[in-house]
């Protein structure tokens, strides 16, 4: 890249390309029938779950996971590289389509910002995908606060089930970072107000709804999931579902168009499927079950990402979406930036822009550690060396030397600036890893074992850490779980995202250090066990300067400031 030339934004972009109705899209590429499509406007669209059935005979794509180093605030592009991938495959005549999450207003509007990808390897239309796109996160927004609704007014309408209020689990939700709603008091003002307790807010996309929406595989799925829910407990200390409420009806009911996966396209045109969106740091970070099995219904390929680094994103997608929805991945793209592995080696961001191979080849330690996951895993891989126009060329050659040097097959991925073609070499590399036939896929842990012994093998095998450590608390619920018969389910990490390690300063690849659990959280709907980490929170909050200060939209109506 030319470090002179003046880009245009990622917004400028995505406003100047020219869209296809989706309508086009769906017929044209996707060969779908009216009645599969249910158009939101004229470039969104929602599919219908009938078309599963219609398509159940026919042989699944091979699906593509795209994962990153630990993420630093220099940003790493995993979007734009899922995105440039699937363009590039297209480009090739390969029939390929992007399975990703939605974007929650969290982010969008505090630091990270949105998340359709950038420069050309964008999907469209960029600023409704990232604010309210179709209405799914509203809608499970709506179908969890109405569950603790149901749950405050049965204790108030004289408590049958006998629940206790200070044992309750299920919190109430927003899309937005908001720190002070994290601890709440509910039901002050007298008799008529409810009954005064203790309450909490977690982010939208930390409630279970969203893994349960996102893990289901029909309606009636979606019904029996939410029926287990456990939203709290009894005064002899029995857990409560929202089955013994009678709830699961009217939740499934709000949830009816939510579940149906969201239609758009790229750039390029290339089909993207975009649906549910939980975080990879606190919840299992992957687009939903049903938009990627459709993408693998409807393409050859389907590239699809999970959030943050391969120790999150990637090892959920693959010990948990994989093993619910027996998915087998084909290939693993691990994508890394000259940026943040500087970061990873040391230097501070404000030196960022100076050259330094040092720091750089100390930073490459942790890509390795991830290289060390995904073939854990037994998956064939490429490093995707996400390139930005900040980087030199003795840079780039380091980590290129460094992966033929260690035989990690690389491409240097150039999709910000050209689209699909800047992702060809890419593409082409992994073509060939799946046609090497190098696939010995496997979880990390069996089902059977104890919830110490899977959680040992992710913090051993994937952090890297010698041990693991638990509060006094997380003793006591391992021993409820195990009594209750909950522990053979999955186990879901909450940790933070910037390092291997449950501290978030730790950067690089640390070693010998212990992992302590704070607590644990039944996600029973879900079907897994939540593990947080470290001072892991479910309700993010702002930072001193949110991207929300720059947005604004101008008299023609269009979106600015968003990214």
């Amino acid at each position: 890249m030319d470090t002179n030339k003046i880009y245009k934004s990622d917004i400028e972009i995505a406003q100047q390309a020219t869209l296809l109705p989706i309508k086009h899209v769906a017929e044209k590429f996707l060969n779908l029938q009216e009645e599969e499509l249910e158009l939101y406007g004229k470039y969104k669209a929602k599919l219908s779950l009938t078309l599963l059935d219609r398509l159940k005979n026919k042989k699944p794509g091979q699906v593509i996971l795209v994962t990153s180093i630990n993420p630093t605030s220099a940003g790493e592009g995993k979007s734009t590289v899922t995105v440039g991938l699937g363009q590039a495959l297209n480009q090739l005549n390969k029939k390929a389509i992007i399975a990703m999450r939605e974007p929650s207003l969290g982010p969008t509007m505090g630091l990270k910002g949105g998340a359709t990808g950038g420069g050309f390897s964008q999907v469209l239309p960029m600023d409704e995908i990232n604010l309210h796109f179709t209405g799914d996160l509203h809608a499970i927004t709506t179908a969890n606060n109405a569950l603790a609704s149901f749950i405050d007014n049965h204790i108030y309408q004289g408590n049958k089930l006998r629940i206790d209020p200070r044992r309750i689990v299920w919190k109430r939700v927003l899309d937005l970072n908001d720190r002070s709603l994290r601890n709440i008091t509910i039901g002050l003002g007298g008799p008529m107000n409810g009954v005064p307790r203790e309450d909490h807010f977690d982010i939208t996309v930390a409630s279970e709804i969203m893994a349960i929406l996102c893990l289901a595989e029909s309606l009636s799925d979606l019904r029996t999931r939410l029926s287990k829910i456990v939203i709290g407990y009894t005064y002899e200390n029995t857990p409560i579902t929202v089955g013994e409420l009678g709830y699961e009806g009217a939740l499934t009911l709000l949830l009816k168009d939510a579940i149906k996966p969201n239609l758009v396209q790229t750039i390029e045109h290339t089909p993207a499927i975009i649906h549910g969106g939980p975080f990879a740091n606190i919840a299992h970070g992957c687009n939903s079950l049903l938009a990627t099995k459709m993408a693998s219904k409807l393409g050859d390929y389907v590239v699809t990402e999970a959030g943050f680094g391969a120790d999150l994103g990637a090892e959920k997608f693959l010990n948990i979406k994989a093993r619910i929805g027996k998915i087998s991945p084909a290939a693993v793209v691990i994508v890394a930036t000259i940026r943040a592995l500087k970061l990873h080696g040391g230097i501070k961001k404000e030196n960022l822009l100076q050259e330094n191979t040092t720091a750089l080849m100390n930073g490459i330690a942790n890509l390795n550690k991830h290289i060390e996951t995904i073939k854990g895993f037994g998956l064939p891989y490429v490093v995707a060396i996400n390139k930005f126009i900040t980087d030199t060329d003795d840079e780039i050659n380091a980590v290129i030397d460094w992966c033929d040097k260690e035989a990690h097959p690389q491409a240097l991925c150039e999709v910000w600036e050209h689209g699909g073609k800047g992702g060809i070499d890419l593409a082409n590399k992994v073509l060939s890893i799946i046609d090497s036939k190098e696939n010995h896929f496997h979880q990390l842990y069996d089902q059977n074992e104890s919830i110490k012994e899977k959680i040992m093998s992710i913090a051993s095998k994937v952090y890297g850490a010698t041990g693991v450590q638990y509060t006094s608390i997380a003793e006591r619920q391992i021993k409820e779980f195990e009594q209750l018969g909950w522990s053979e389910l999955p186990i879901c990490m909450a940790k933070t995202q910037y390092s291997l390690t449950d501290q978030a300063h730790l950067v690089g690849r640390p070693e010998n250090f212990t992992l302590t659990i704070r607590e644990f959280k039944i996600s029973l709907g879900a079907g897994f066990i939540v593990a947080l980490t470290g001072n892991i929170m479910t309700m993010p909050g702002l930072p001193k300067k949110p991207a929300a200060l720059a947005m604004d939209v101008n008299e023609a109506g269009f979106a600015t400031g968003l990214f």
